[in-house]
């Protein structure tokens, strides 16, 4: 029964209100380590005081930092889909 505050999902009654729970939970721990990843690296860029020369152009870099969050939505897309159709 919903109550006021409650933060979590109402309890399911269904077997597909289970998967989107499932769903729900396991794109909250794909959000939950990005976030920790950023975190660790906005701290590393904080506390280091130093500049990389050698680095003028990025292209490693910016593959990565493309293909990446393509990577992601696939994962996140990929059980969404298969609850949908």
């Amino acid at each position: 029964m919903p109550t006021w505050n409650n933060y979590m999902l109402m309890d399911s009654s269904s077997p597909l209100m289970e998967y989107l729970l499932l769903l729900h939970d396991y794109t909250m721990m794909i959000l939950f380590f990005m976030f920790i990843a950023l975190f660790y690296i906005f701290m590393n860029l904080i506390k280091n005081k130093f500049t990389n020369k050698i680095m003028v152009e990025g292209n490693a870099l910016e593959v990565i930092w493309t293909i990446m969050p393509m990577v992601i939505l696939t994962f996140v897309a990929t059980p969404s889909m298969n609850l949908l159709y």
